[in-house]
């Protein structure tokens, strides 16, 4: 995702739901009064809610049709219920519908497109990462031949530190993340919907302005400022933003909430603490990777046709959890595989998972 930019970038977006357009200046199917009405704002919170043991499983646009969410026509097996997919920025496919990916062929199982990301929003940015025609490639596998999981987005997630009204406490904290999630669900409903039903959370640490840490670990004097006042974020206070974004998607969708993230990322962020515990969130992970992806690609979740090494979940979640659902093996940051001349991120999806 963001790992691909260069720092010399200002921060970017994901093309939103749709097709090359933005989500936002949507008509709000759910609105930011309804978020205020549903006290959120003043939400009690527990560090460990949503994601821990008690954490129950539940069922986001873009120029197509509304949302639906369907399964593949038949039964797989074990042996091939993974699809191949992409995410983010475009690449180009091959041959007639369903559309072969590039470089490892097979059809194009999904793609996972940015629905939109906390910076643009706030207004220190404009950049989105979104791609019509990946999107409309995919849920023409999905709605004619059955394959694959069609469209889902990820919200590009801002930490406490970002927060314009930070004041140092879980309460506030939890809004910020409730105010990320109504946002995220307003242009997903705007943009006709999705076909995935995980809404997923993008938190990462990308190395890039505005916060080079996305507020996770530091403090902002504002959101767009990129100057630090405080290097110490209370770990309470990461989990209350995961927490908001988490419940709100659960009180006001049929969506289900998860998280994009790595191992290192999460101990980065949470440290090692409980606060960091979700073996009950569904989740997408981008180590480990390779730029190899013809003679390295992967069977199941490990690279190199099985053989390994293998996707590495986090936050007490593994590889042969029901909420591993995703991989993104190769493209995803830091090294660049020359798909497009350039680069392309490449996806492991489990279709068995499918929440």
């Amino acid at each position: 995702m963001f790992r691909s930019r260069t720092a010399s970038e200002s921060q970017p977006g994901r093309p939103a739901p749709g097709g090359g357009r933005r989500w936002g200046k949507l008509a709000a199917a759910i609105s930011l009064g309804a978020m205020a009405s549903a006290g959120i704002a003043l939400a009690a919170v527990s560090a460990a809610a949503p994601g821990t043991a008690s954490t129950a499983r539940s069922g986001a646009g873009s120029s197509r049709p509304a949302a639906r969410v369907q399964p593949a026509a038949s039964p797989r097996t074990s042996s091939d219920h993974f699809w191949s997919g992409t995410d983010s920025t475009g690449m180009t496919l091959r041959g007639h519908a369903p559309a072969k990916l590039p470089g490892i062929g097979g059809t194009d199982g999904g793609y996972i497109g940015m629905a939109g990301n906390w910076a643009t929003w706030q207004h220190c940015g404009t950049q989105t990462i979104w791609s019509h025609e990946d999107s409309a490639a995919a849920n023409t596998s999905l709605t004619r031949y059955h394959k694959g999981i069609g469209t889902g987005v990820y919200w590009f997630m801002g930490g406490p530190g970002v927060d314009p009204h930070y004041n140092g406490t879980t309460s506030e904290a939890y809004s910020w993340g409730a105010q990320q999630a109504s946002r995220a669900l307003i242009d997903i409903a705007n943009g006709g919907g999705i076909d995935y039903p995980v809404v997923w959370m993008d938190i990462e640490l990308p190395g890039i302005g505005p916060a080079t840490d996305n507020g996770w670990n530091s403090v902002y004097t504002t959101p767009c400022s990129g100057v630090k006042k405080q290097n110490f974020v209370a770990v309470s206070l990461d989990r209350a933003v995961f927490n908001g974004f988490f419940d709100f998607v659960k009180a006001h969708s049929h969506y289900q909430p998860g998280v994009y993230s790595s191992a290192g990322v999460w101990q980065s962020i949470f440290a090692g603490t409980s606060s960091g515990n979700i073996p009950n969130t569904d989740e997408w992970t981008y180590e480990p990777e390779t730029t190899n992806y013809k003679g390295a690609f992967p069977v199941g979740f490990c690279l190199n046709k099985g053989s390994g090494p293998c996707a590495q979940f986090f936050g007490g979640v593994t590889r042969s959890s029901s909420h591993a659902l995703m991989w993104q093996w190769s493209g995803g940051g830091g090294q660049t595989n020359g798909i497009g001349g350039f680069n392309g991120d490449l996806d492991q999806i489990d279709g068995a998972r499918h929440p």
